[in-house]
């Protein structure tokens, strides 16, 4: 985060810490802390961007929130995402607020609450999730989480797309997913029966890596829907933007390519229609992607677990970009105040730098 971030965060740091050691949530420990919040209001710190200021009300709020979950979300940081040691920071600052904004969003809709999440690879939208997840079951919710990868057509489906179009060698792009199962899924749990509904799961590993469909998941009563993925959201852009369209997309075979996936994006627009908000995460230069996606190979390389090469997964990254280019897909999408609730500008260091919303 940002230094002032830091230095606000710095100050209140040893209170939050005895608060998750059991020690009582005190007016005065809350005045204090909105002291010290409000000193930094013009680096807009991140709980303004997500809709709480900084009353003793809703800092209480948080407070409680971060002693019911504070062990639920340490043990999900070291066994779900490899972490020694919980961002206390990212917790406080963003991770609790906007868990609190959920819980009220869907509290004031009277039914389930279906939120999007759209991030590229290695922006975190999969940590987020699943952060997000325990926050909310701490809050009384049941939650489902749901990727868009999960909606992917089946190994032998795929395998006749590309005999018809070589260009989809890999899963991923616009037209390798099943909408109708997604938009079954979606609708099922946005209705909120108390039947059972099956959520399709998809194994990566399968077929040497290609990846197929696996034993669904049986969720029910359901009242809060994390839908994420690497373009959940994205909507049609006028075709014309290709014509100047920035690297990778570089030969008129890209183009074309470019311009089909902006044409296949339309068959998305039902699901995205059942989204009740969308946050954001963006990188301040979208090529972090890569060198976030590389960083994460390599790790798992060296793990002993099978990986791409560098030249591959560049070709990898490139392949997504040539689909859906960030630069040209993103700013219409962050200008509309109705589709995007949060954006969350992600440094190179993987934090984030600013927060804002488009809505007024």
């Amino acid at each position: 985060m940002t230094p002032a971030f830091a230095q606000a965060f710095s100050h209140i740091e040893p209170t939050l810490r005895q608060w998750m050691a059991g020690a009582p949530i005190t007016d005065a420990a809350l005045q204090e802390v909105a002291a010290q919040l409000s000193t930094q209001q013009g680096a807009k710190i991140p709980s303004e961007a997500v809709g709480l200021n900084f009353s003793r009300a809703t800092l209480r709020q948080r407070a409680q929130l971060l002693q019911a979950s504070h062990r639920a979300i340490e043990a999900c940081c070291r066994s779900e995402l490899g972490w020694t040691q919980t961002p206390l920071d990212l917790l406080w600052h963003l991770w609790l607020p906007l868990a609190l904004q959920l819980h009220a969003r869907q509290q004031s809709l009277g039914r389930p609450l279906v939120q999007g999440l759209l991030g590229g690879q290695g922006t975190g939208k999969t940590t987020l999730t699943q952060v997000l997840a325990v926050l909310l079951q701490a809050l009384g919710h049941r939650v489902c989480r749901l990727s868009i990868d999960d909606l992917y057509k089946t190994y032998a489906e795929r395998q006749q797309m590309q005999q018809v179009d070589p260009r989809l060698r890999w899963r991923g792009p616009p037209g390798t997913h099943d909408v109708a199962l997604g938009l079954a899924v979606l609708q099922a749990l946005q209705a909120g029966s108390s039947d059972e509904v099956e959520i399709p799961r998809f194994d990566k590993s399968a077929h040497g890596g290609a990846g197929d469909r696996t034993t669904p998941e049986r969720v029910h009563d359901i009242d809060i829907v994390l839908f994420e993925g690497w373009f959940t959201g994205m909507r049609p852009i006028d075709p014309a933007c290709f014509d100047q369209a920035p690297p990778p997309i570089e030969t008129e075979g890209d183009r074309t390519f470019a311009r089909d996936c902006n044409q296949r994006l339309r068959e998305y627009l039902p699901l995205w229609d059942c989204l009740d908000g969308l946050v954001v995460l963006r990188p301040e230069d979208y090529r972090l992607s890569k060198t976030w996606r590389t960083e994460a190979e390599h790790a798992m390389k060296h793990s002993g677990r099978a990986g791409m090469s560098d030249a591959e997964l560049s070709q990898f990254v490139d392949y997504f970009w040539k689909a859906l280019h960030p630069e040209l897909f993103l700013p219409p999408l962050l200008r509309d105040p109705q589709g995007v609730d949060l954006v969350v500008e992600m440094g190179g260091d993987r934090r984030p730098s600013r927060l804002w919303s488009p809505a007024p």
